[in-house]
């Protein structure tokens, strides 16, 4: 169940008797490598405590819409916003109603609202209540929505009656849940990915380097390998996991990273992505010793380093090339001007003079251009922002 490693459920939990399941489903989503936080809702809490649920998912359990202590920590939005997939199990047909029909007065009906993620239901009622022609007016609509629907089951039910309504087994539910992600936009492309900073030394002790944590070239490494590419991660110094099924190459030096890039594309790739942060410069010369403090002034001098997208967009065996432009003013214009003159294929831009976005942060927001056209991915966890830019560079690849 590779599909389930690292991704982010929030698991919603509604008044029910299958409610005694969902906690079966939190160890089964952690042991398939998910990281799990539930929400639940007042009817759940009369089914199954939030201490329970708490204690198996090793996090606070989110009840309340208004929860000043959540709202401080993570609220409504950030939940939204963190989820790669918002399940809801057991879902009640009166859960199913209200989100059929937008509501939003419950913490969970405003998460669903809220999230830029899939949203899955696992329904879960007596048979009659399934089979009533409202309730299934409100699964078809949900359908038409794109909400992902588990079931339910049929069988033998807490009330004595036999039929379709029982919320599926954990295992069941699972299985679907991964299959969420499984999409095949780049089976048997192979995109080559730059992300992290580069280092230029000064001495042995001294660098050049700039803030970028790599988090967005990472993102978009496994945002890529979900999507079905072979993927090679050529990255800087940085502190991150490599993602699965992606092959990874360390560099330090920014022409160590041009020479990787160019190995890569001349043995053959189908896209390139510049997500890396490089240095523009580096010292002539480097000291084989560490400079000491002797005087006030010291002067660097320093030579251009090599253009590594400019290089690979020129390359005869050029590949789909996307650039990334982190600029803090004039943001369109610079990236406009860097696809023209780079000839880049889409370039990815984003304003990184605040902190809510961009270096180390886990959030970011990006307007994507290409020739004669441009679509706006607004704010939302790096994780969420890589699958739809990976989507993008997909259908515009062809």
């Amino acid at each position: 169940m590779q599909r389930l490693v690292n991704k982010r459920i929030l698991l919603g939990v509604t008044g029910g008797i299958a409610a005694y399941k969902s906690a079966d489903l939190v160890r089964r989503l952690q042991d398939a490598g998910a990281e799990v936080r539930v929400v639940m809702t007042q009817g759940a809490c009369e089914f199954i405590t939030p201490l329970t649920m708490q204690a198996l998912s090793g996090h606070p359990v989110h009840t309340d819409l208004l929860d000043p202590r959540a709202e401080a920590a993570m609220g409504h939005i950030e939940l939204a916003r963190w989820a790669d997939l918002v399940l809801i199990a057991p879902a009640s047909a009166n859960f199913l109603a209200r989100l059929a029909y937008g509501h939003g007065n419950d913490l969970l009906s405003t998460l669903c609202l809220a999230t830029g993620a899939p949203v899955a239901v696992a329904p879960a009622m007596n048979q009659q209540m399934w089979a009533d022609p409202a309730t299934q007016k409100n699964q078809l609509i949900l359908q038409e929505k794109g909400v992902h629907i588990f079931g339910p089951g049929s069988g033998g039910q807490a009330c004595g009656e036999v039929g379709p309504g029982r919320m599926q087994e954990p295992d069941e539910i699972i299985h679907q849940a991964a299959d969420v992600f499984d999409y095949d936009l780049l089976t048997g492309r192979h995109v080559v990915i730059t992300a992290g900073p580069t280092r230029e030394p000064i001495d042995p002790v001294r660098y050049l380097t700039n803030k970028s944590s790599g988090k967005m070239g990472f993102a978009l490494a496994a945002a890529a390998a979900e999507a079905g590419a072979r993927v090679t991660l050529i990255a800087g110094p940085v502190v991150l996991d490599t993602p699965n099924r992606v092959e990874r190459i360390n560099v330090v030096r920014a022409e160590d990273m041009y020479q990787a890039s160019l190995d890569a594309v001349e043995k053959g790739c189908d896209i390139f992505i510049a997500t890396a942060a490089v240095a523009d410069y580096r010292p002539t010369v480097t000291a084989d010793h560490k400079i000491k403090k002797s005087t006030e002034e010291i002067h660097l001098t320093l030579v251009k380093n090599p253009d590594i997208i400019a290089a690979v967009a020129d390359h005869a065996n050029r590949p789909f090339t996307v650039g990334f432009a982190a600029e803090t003013q004039d943001v369109i214009e610079y990236a406009q001007g860097k696809l023209k003159n780079k000839n880049l294929d889409m370039i990815a831009t984003n304003d990184v003079s605040g902190t809510d976005v961009g270096f180390n942060s886990d959030n970011n927001a990006l307007t994507v251009i290409w020739p004669n056209g441009h679509k706006v991915l607004p704010l939302a966890s790096k994780t969420q922002i890589a699958k739809q830019l990976i989507e993008l560079i997909a259908i515009r690849q062809g």
